[in-house]
């Protein structure tokens, strides 16, 4: 059973998505559990799918793409990876590289003090 999935909605985000992968990749490999990449082609109109099918293929035991037909914006492409999520825990990331997956182990610790819900933020954000 997976134990994590790390849900990316993505919009026009093909420069970022190697870089964003072989980030969460470091990170979560080395977490000792079973893992997944959820990413949602929220109807991108460069070459976001193409890369995103590309990392599937280079990795089909971790990544899942989600294509949706145009774009509904990220509440949806959200929503999308959610339902397709198999994780017991799920992680929501920007695909803009935002978010640090370097992170990923912070969050996980609160979750083992028995919280139902952990958020984090960014500090010194300009």
């Amino acid at each position: 059973m997976t134990r994590l999935s790390v849900v990316v909605p993505v919009y026009n985000e093909e420069e970022n998505l190697p870089l964003l992968y072989a980030a969460l990749q470091e990170h979560l490999s080395t977490l000792g559990i079973p893992w997944e990449v959820v990413l949602v082609d929220d109807g991108s109109v460069d070459n976001s799918l193409a890369v995103l099918e590309s990392l599937a293929r280079q990795d089909p035991a971790h990544v899942r793409v989600i294509e949706l037909r145009r774009n509904f914006g990220q509440t949806a492409a959200i929503a999308a990876g959610i339902d397709h999520a198999q994780g017991e825990v799920i992680v929501l990331m920007d695909a803009d590289l935002q978010n640090d997956p370097a992170d990923i182990p912070a969050l996980l610790e609160k979750l083992e003090e028995n919280y139902d819900v952990v958020s984090g933020w960014r500090k010194n954000r300009q």
